[in-house]
């Protein structure tokens, strides 16, 4: 595993934190795609090393749960 940068340290703070605001929006909303989809985002930067990578996968899992709703 590569040393953090400032700028993959900023990215899995900020993918964190929306894996958090997820998380709580889920489990108040009881949806249980938010809720999961929020504890993928807090594991992600550990699981993946590159930014952009992880950018990419922030960035389904976050758009991913809600146009999925949108559609039912």
């Amino acid at each position: 595993m590569e040393a953090l940068d400032a700028n993959s340290l900023y990215i899995s703070i900020l993918c964190g934190s929306f894996g958090m605001g997820m998380l709580i929006y889920g489990k108040n909303m009881q949806k249980l795609v938010h809720v999961f989809a929020g504890l993928a985002l807090m594991v992600s930067p550990y699981v993946i090393a590159s930014p952009l990578a992880l950018i990419a996968v922030a960035l389904i899992l976050v758009t991913g749960p809600f146009l999925l709703g949108s559609f039912q």
